[in-house]
């Protein structure tokens, strides 16, 4: 017993699942992008405006110092722990350094980056991070150089304080931007929502169309249509097209074998009742020889309804190559058909030395060109002549007798389905001509009839393939 193949579920995931869960994707990667840059931001703003606090203590402090007696001396100024109040959580230090780096006054375990710190005239603040009390503090480091009569030098004031408030600040603002970034991203999930809704809006029209479509209507589909589905509505169109053809082709060839069969059978059979109650020899050798004829009629008949069928499917189904309609007409030419149909008929194959290339079934037209060829044998007058050749912008295969040809009204019946030529003695033409049309509609060509350089013409017109 057949196994059947494992249903991929990732398959049966709608479109809108796909983009929704493609949007959801985005959105993540973006927020946790966000996250990030959030926190390094708020990083970066709480330290900017607290290292502005430190950097303006520090400044008050060293504006603060002068020299006494040969000696620098601080007045620690109230409005520089003002600014450092702002942060009331967090502790703070402070230390100043004369220029050999001995420490005046303040805490002495703030340990100067500089060491003995020399040559800072051209240099700005300092921030660093050191330890302060178990904790890890920020700390500037500013100067400021004095040169009078008894003392020459540059001072240097630490101030740190620990980073409790800042961290705050940082999270702050991280937690108030991730805030905005999830309610914009819950609004734009939302409208996201909405716009996909709205884009596959068409697709569920399509949907609902094709359920509600009659199974037999192979009509096409309205192809107004946004551009990323016109494509698919095209491909449906033409695959309804073709499935419409086949399903005509097959009602058309049952049609046509109930039409055309019922006579020969139901004569062939009464023909066998006769025969089988006939006493007279001559009589029963005379209805043997009708019941042979009638069977190799119906025989024939037979063929080309098949041969009918075969080339409508393959003209739908069989890829189109290149083919040289020379080598089409060498083909029937040496099938030799004219030696049975025709005896002692004679023959001549026209074609020349530059190739007729069509883009084209080779089977389908060497059945079509078969058909015209055996018409003109049946029906038309010796001697035949069998050509491809180039005519302006077209590749023509063709079929002459050195007959007149039918009527014009006869001629105006040919091709369809269920005429009899008149002249033709009860043998269809107009069945063998039916599949020349088909052949020709399919690859986009034509056919025409009438009067040749030697006598009555078929002529098959196809587009010529320009690249071989």
């Amino acid at each position: 017993m057949a196994r059947s193949r494992p249903v991929d579920k990732a398959a049966l995931r709608s479109l809108s699942s796909r983009l929704v869960i493609g949007v959801l994707s985005l959105l993540l990667v973006g927020g946790i992008a966000v996250a990030f840059a959030s926190f390094a931001y708020g990083r970066q703003a709480a330290r900017e405006a607290y290292d502005r606090l430190l950097l303006g203590a520090a400044s008050d402090i060293a504006d603060s110092v002068s020299i006494a007696d040969g000696a620098p001396v601080a007045q620690l100024p109230v409005t520089a722990f003002q600014l450092l109040a702002l942060a009331p959580e967090d502790r703070i230090a402070y230390a100043v350094y004369g220029p050999d780096g001995t420490l005046l006054t303040g805490h002495d375990f703030i340990t100067l980056p500089l060491g003995e710190g020399t040559a800072r005239r051209d240099r700005g603040p300092m921030f660093f991070e050191a330890e302060m009390q178990g904790e890890i503090g920020r700390f500037v480091t500013v100067s400021r150089p004095f040169a009078e009569r008894d003392f020459a030098g540059e001072v240097y004031v630490t101030v740190g304080q620990t980073q409790r408030a800042r961290n705050d600040m940082a999270l702050s603002l991280t937690r108030n931007a991730l805030l905005v970034a999830v309610l914009a991203g819950a609004a734009l999930m939302i409208l996201a929502l909405l716009v996909i809704r709205s884009a596959m809006r068409p697709l569920n029209q399509l949907a609902e169309g094709l359920l509600d479509r009659d199974p037999y209507d192979l009509t096409p589909m309205d192809s107004a249509v946004p551009a990323e589905i016109a494509g698919m509505i095209r491909a449906m169109n033409r695959f309804m097209w073709r499935l419409d053809r086949q399903v005509g082709a097959m009602r058309n060839l049952i049609s046509d074998t109930a039409h055309q069969l019922r006579t020969p059978v139901a004569a062939i059979r009464a023909q066998v009742e006769l025969a089988i109650e006939e006493d007279d020899p001559k009589t029963r050798a005379q209805m043997l020889d009708r019941l042979s004829r009638r069977s190799q009629s119906l025989g024939a008949l037979l063929d080309q309804m098949l041969s009918r069928a075969l080339v409508i499917h393959r003209t739908d189904s069989a890829p189109r190559n290149p083919v040289d309609l020379r080598d089409i007409a060498l083909e029937v030419f040496e099938a030799g058909d004219h030696e049975l149909l025709m005896p002692g008929s004679e023959v001549e194959l026209v074609i020349g030395p530059d190739p007729v290339v069509v883009l084209a079934d080779e089977m389908s037209l060497t059945e079509a060109v078969r058909n015209m060829f055996n018409n003109a044998l049946r029906h038309g007058i010796a001697p035949m002549r069998i050509g491809a050749e180039r005519v302006d912008n077209d590749a023509v295969i063709w079929v002459e007798d050195a007959g007149s040809g039918p009527s014009k009204e006869v001629l105006s019946r040919m091709g369809k389905r269920f005429e009899r030529n008149a002249a033709s003695k009860g043998k269809s033409a107009g069945l063998g001509l039916s599949i020349v049309q088909a052949v020709a509609e399919a690859f986009e060509g034509r056919v025409t009839m009438g009067a040749g350089e030697n006598g009555f013409r078929v002529s098959l017109y196809l587009p010529q393939e320009e690249d071989v």
